[in-house]
């Protein structure tokens, strides 16, 4: 026998390309072999799924949770070591086994400075690097707008400390705050602002938008490629800005604003990332793209936690409950986001010889939920209900 050889028994395992019954064998941290009917070798440990469901290890590339983590409250933050401790135990109940933590070189919203973002980004890979639970990579996103960043951005990229790269514009009237007055009342509620502060915060971004080089962020995304990280777009709201994008190197395009422009963007081949928030709630908070619609014409390919971890295991139960082949659904936050950031080779589907990044989940009153996650065959996290 191998050593540290795992078996994961009687399961619902979902493959890539449909359901079975079967045993699921771990071998040295890989998945050697999925079927039926062998004996258990001598020594083997075993957890028994008793039909609830087996699937791969979810992998989510844009959830900015972490910043909250630390800042929960404006101007309120926390030790960073604990927030991203702490955090991580969360990230392995829910299921998400590779996290892209999402950190914003930003506007000044959240956890948003260079020095903060910096720091978070060393606090995450010092950490990791001695122990982890599941799978941290950092997913830097850059604000157009924000003109000191270069340096910082080109830095990290070149140390290899980021592993994807999108660019965001979170400008008043563009994207999600094109209609008059979105900006102005996220800002007043996210960081307790008065109109008048609001106004000069405005009045700020704006001028900084007046004066942004082009042809550095065309620049720093040809720096990000080069490294073999992927670029994305953010907040495409029509056509022609998907069209910008791909000028830019982005083969990614998070939250399209309509479904006009997921499907063009599509059509270019670009993978579409959608908000699992959407999905579980049945609509977007700011009244845009519903996900689930855009999923079924075949115009979302990618699903991510945006910023509820818990609602990415969900979201693939509630596209199962609508319509959507659990399989596929699944696919959405393990396979295809693997594939996209380059990673499909060892993660993100139930296959021999992929790591085995593997999830057992049963379901209490329709709500998923896991009793065992696994990465790299180390079993980190179980979770037992202490009466039958």
């Amino acid at each position: 026998m191998k050593r540290n050889q795992l078996w994961i028994r009687n399961g619902t395992v979902v493959l890539p390309d449909g359901i079975e019954t079967a045993d699921v064998v771990v071998e040295e941290g890989r998945i050697a072999r999925i079927g039926r009917g062998e004996d258990v070798h001598e020594g083997a440990r075993i957890i028994d799924a008793d039909g609830a469901f087996v699937l791969p290890g979810l992998v989510d590339i844009h959830c900015d949770a972490i910043e909250k983590e630390t800042e929960p409250r404006p101007n309120t933050l926390f030790p960073m070591e604990m927030a991203f401790l702490q955090f991580e135990r969360k990230l392995a109940g829910h299921g998400i086994t590779t996290m892209y933590h999402s950190l914003s070189l930003g506007v000044g919203l959240s956890l948003r400075g260079e020095h903060l973002v910096s720091e978070m980004i060393d606090t995450i890979k010092r950490i990791s690097a001695q122990r982890s639970m599941i799978r941290h990579r950092i997913h830097l996103r850059y604000e157009v707008s924000h003109l000191t960043g270069f340096p910082l951005a080109e830095r990290l990229i070149r140390e290899g400390k980021i592993d994807y790269l999108s660019l965001m514009d979170h400008a008043p009237g563009q994207g999600q705050y094109r209609r008059p007055g979105a900006f102005q009342r996220y800002v007043m509620k996210n960081q307790g602002v008065d109109a008048e502060e609001c106004a000069r915060i405005v009045a700020e971004l704006q001028e900084r938008r007046s004066q942004v080089d082009w042809s550095k962020l065309r620049a720093l995304t040809a720096l990000a490629r080069a490294h073999g990280i992927a670029v994305a777009s953010h907040d495409d709201d029509t056509p022609e800005q998907a069209d910008r994008s791909i000028a830019y190197g982005a083969t990614v395009s998070e939250f399209p604003l309509n479904l006009e422009t997921a499907a063009y963007a599509a059509g270019r081949g670009m993978n579409i990332c959608v908000g699992a928030p959407n999905i579980v709630r049945g609509g977007s908070h700011d009244n845009n793209l519903t996900a689930l619609e855009a999923v079924r014409a075949g115009a979302a390919d990618i699903v991510c936690s945006d910023y509820h971890p818990a609602s990415l295991l969900q979201s693939l139960f509630e596209m199962h409950a609508k319509g959507i082949p659990l399989h596929q659904a699944v696919g959405m936050a393990t396979l295809a986001p693997s594939t996209a950031l380059g990673r499909a080779g060892e993660l993100g589907s139930i296959e021999p010889g992929k790591l085995a990044d593997l999830l057992v989940v049963r379901q209490i009153g329709g709500v998923p939920v896991v009793t065992d996650t696994l990465v790299e065959g180390a079993v980190v996290w179980q979770a037992r209900d202490y009466r039958a």
